[in-house]
Order: structure tokens, then C-alpha cells, then sequence
């Protein structure tokens, strides 16, 4: 059995999906891959469906009754990965923005001690390829916002693309993991910068996608902003719920 498990999100991602899929089992690493999709109307579901008759070991599917955020995807995918067993559980977006040959890097620094390994748009400058300014400095501000109000030490805390390993979700309470939207991402590092677990960036090439529609909307980003000073207050008040 492999030890790692790749977690992809999808909602209306019938475009990408059977080409992310196939790029992940082509790596020279052997990972599986779980597909947590939210009952996308486009025919997401089946096409993993059919690809699961060529990779019936490998290639794993949730599906949900509808659309409920990222944040509820990923601690779906989490669980299923610990009843499962797996010892590297990562987090990855299905459509290319996240390069699946960088899934060995983010795996190869928890082997070497890191306990969460973020793929780093911000580590080395800005390494974002097609976005218009307005969405760089606004995720770049974002970044820089998380870092001052938190403390953490992460130059890019709202990544998307991270390698945990088992210990960390298994400590983590994740029924009390509050955001749903991209502010999960920000949530899950906080509560592991607070447990002393060792975060460890790595360098990426971001790249936005090609095909499909992005999810961002401005609830997203209303939850980003002002989430994570309630997050922040909910850290010191209430330590040990948090």
C-alpha cells in the first residue's frame, strides 16, 4: 500500500480531473489519489468512476450530496485518510495550479522532519504565473495580514497545496476546525503552528488555471479577512476547545 494519499476537491471539474488524475499515478513515487467531489452536475463523479476501472487500486471516491466549501471537503478527505491509514496525507487543487511533480518535494520534506510541508507561492519572491496584479497583491497582502495577526512564520499561510503528515491531523480536533472557505487553509496551519509542529515551506511555481472556473467570490475573502481575528481571539480565550 502506498503512504501517501493525494486529496482533490472538485466541483464542476470534468475538464481537469481525468488529466490531473492520470499526471499524479504517472509520477515515479506511487501515490493514490481521493476525489472528494460535491456532486458536481457536469459528470465530475463519473468520469472518476470510469477511471477507476484502470486504476482500482489507486483511485478513490467520495461523493457528496452538495456543495458545502473546501474547508468540509478537506476534513471529509482527512478522515477517510485515517481510518485508512495513510502516513502522508496531502492537499491538492485538480486543476494544474499545482504542479503534481512537486508532490515528491512536499513528501521529501516531511521524510526529512518537517511535520506539515506547504508549497510555498512566496518562500522566494512571487512565484505566481498568470494572474492579473490585483489578485497578487491581494493574496500577498492576505499573506502578509495572517502573518502579523498570528504570528506565523509561513509567507504563504493561505497555500493550497500541503503534505501532512499523519500525527498532525490525528491531533488536530477536526470537528472544530471553524472555515470552509480558502480561510481553512489558514485555520489548519494556525492549529498547527500552536501544537509545535515543525512547517517547513517549499518553494513552488504557482500557475492559474487554464480550464475551468475559479471558485473565489468575495464571502471567500470577507471569511479571510475578518475570520481570522476571530480565530486569533478564539485561540486565547478558549486554548483548550481550540
Amino acid at each position: 500500500m502506498a503512504d501517501g494519499l493525494v486529496i482533490i476537491p472538485t466541483f464542476n471539474e470534468i475538464e481537469n480531473i481525468e488529466a490531473i488524475t492520470k499526471t499524479v499515478f504517472d509520477l515515479k513515487k506511487d501515490f493514490h489519489v481521493l476525489v472528494v467531489d460535491d456532486n458536481s452536475p457536469d459528470g465530475t463523479a463519473d468520469c472518476v468512476r470510469t477511471l477507476q476501472t484502470d486504476y482500482p487500486d489507486r483511485l478513490f471516491l467520495e461523493v457528496r450530496k452538495e456543495k458545502s466549501g473546501l474547508g468540509t471537503a478537506y476534513i471529509h478527505g482527512f478522515k477517510w485518510a485515517l481510518k485508512k491509514g495513510y502516513e502522508y496525507i496531502f492537499e491538492m487543487d485538480a486543476d494544474f495550479s499545482h504542479r503534481p511533480a512537486d508532490l515528491s518535494r512536499l513528501h521529501r520534506a516531511c521524510l526529512n522532519g518537517a511535520d506539515v510541508a506547504v508549497g510555498s507561492r512566496y518562500k522566494k519572491g512571487v512565484n505566481v504565473v498568470n494572474w492579473p496584479l490585483a489578485r497578487i497583491l491581494l493574496s500577498y497582502g492576505a499573506s502578509f495580514y495572517v502573518k502579523l495577526i498570528t504570528g506565523m512564520k509561513v509567507h504563504d499561510p493561505t497555500a493550497g497545496f500541503v503534505c501532512y503528515r499523519r500525527k498532525v491531523l490525528e491531533t488536530i480536533n477536526l470537528d472544530n476546525v471553524r472555515f470552509i472557505g480558502y480561510a481553512f487553509q489558514i485555520e489548519m496551519k494556525y492549529r498547527a503552528y500552536l501544537r509545535k509542529f515543525k512547517i517547513e515551506e517549499v518553494s513552488i511555481i504557482f500557475t492559474d488555471r487554464v480550464n475551468g472556473k475559479s471558485k473565489m467570490n468575495s464571502a471567500i475573502i470577507r471569511e479571510a479577512i475578518f475570520g481570522v481575528i476571530a480565530m486569533k481571539f478564539r485561540s486565547i480565550f478558549f486554548k483548550k476547545s481550540f
